[in-house]
């Protein structure tokens, strides 16, 4: 249900213009190339010469990417630009400049969109981000945000998903699943609540996979290790549509098998313990939920001495022979073939 803020302004006494003012008069550059922001027809973006830019558009929509039943729109703003800052880290860039595009209906008051500008401002000015502009329009099917982002990235530094080669090792940060198994519990308390409008939800002792879910974090930290480590990924791609998808994304682009083993795979024990109670599969979580925005690496073997004792960083496996194609062994010893069940976004109904 959407957040009830005590005050309601009507949209239409600000008028679209004087909205996006409201909206963005707290935004102020912070990075040199940014020389016009919001505010003209355009902004200007001055790269230095040294560096590449980085483009990358995500879209996401009321029902389909979320259900304002239980995201709150801080949290959803917030979210919202970090998916985006996640697709210039996969390319070993930094994030700098963001557009924010907007469609809603006249049941969303000003307060609430002031709501979810707060939370893409918490993460502009967490990952040092410049809002440089952006567009609001009228939606009869929902609320709908557009978000498109520019970074650099040193001249020739971009790491693409076409780079693996037989023998690198594949690498993952953090841990998976836990997005996944989050919103297991998050649609299982507004299933309760819907059945009983009075009770309490239940999430005690589940902070960390809700927090995977509602607001995820862009692992900025892991394009810092690999820089100051002297680790230049050979492909690198971010997990937003669960490891297995991503996998046979490397796989194709690169030209390449691999052999995943599945106790290699990180999971936390909160995902662990929350998927039992569901009767999920740990692994299968991990392998297809998604939106862990974790980031996936393929490196040398000839780099493992700089990040064998990492915290950050796990191997879970290894690249082969297209021929051998992409396949998991099991805590058993089993061999599976590995298979997109992942996130699609023009899945059939």
């Amino acid at each position: 249900m959407l957040e009830q803020p005590s005050k309601k302004t009507e949209l239409g006494t600000l008028g679209e213009f004087g909205l996006i003012k409201h909206l963005t008069e707290g935004f102020a550059p912070v990075h040199p190339s940014t020389i016009v922001g919001v505010g003209d027809d355009a902004a200007v973006i001055r790269p230095a010469e040294n560096h590449d830019i980085l483009v990358s558009t995500d879209m996401l929509l009321e029902g389909v990417h979320f259900d304002l039943a239980y995201v709150p729109l801080k949290h959803l703003g917030y979210k919202a630009a970090i998916v985006n800052f996640s697709d210039i880290y996969a390319m070993n860039g930094k994030p700098q400049q963001l557009t924010v595009g907007l469609a809603c209906s006249n049941r969303f008051p000003v307060e609430a969109l002031e709501q979810i500008y707060e939370g893409i401002a918490m993460a502009c000015k967490a990952y040092d981000v410049d809002l440089v502009g952006g567009d609001t329009a009228s939606s009869r099917t929902g609320l709908v945000l557009s978000l498109t982002i520019l970074g650099t990235v040193e001249k020739d530094k971009a790491v693409k998903r076409s780079g693996a080669q037989v023998g690198d090792l594949l690498v993952v940060s953090g841990d998976l699943g836990g997005a996944y198994v989050g919103l297991q519990l998050l649609e299982r308390e507004k299933s309760v609540f819907l059945e009983h409008p009075g009770a309490q939800p239940d999430l005690e002792g589940n902070d960390y996979i809700l927090e995977r879910q509602l607001k995820p974090e862009a692992r900025q930290d892991i394009i810092e290790y690999l820089a100051e480590s002297g680790i230049q990924p050979t492909s690198m791609i971010d997990v937003s549509d669960g490891l297995s998808s991503e996998i046979l994304h490397l796989c194709g682009n690169s030209q390449v098998g691999c052999t995943l083993y599945e106790e290699k795979i990180p999971i936390d024990p909160t995902t662990y313990n929350m998927a039992r109670e569901f009767g999920l599969d740990p692994t299968v979580c991990a392998l297809s939920g998604g939106e862990d925005y974790e980031l996936l690496f393929t490196m040398k073997q000839d780099d493992y001495e700089k990040l064998k004792n990492s915290a950050l960083l796990t191997v879970i496996g290894h690249m082969t022979d297209a021929s051998q194609g992409a396949v998991m062994i099991d805590k058993s010893g089993g061999q599976h073939e590995i298979k997109a069940q992942g996130w699609s976004a023009f899945e059939a109904e």
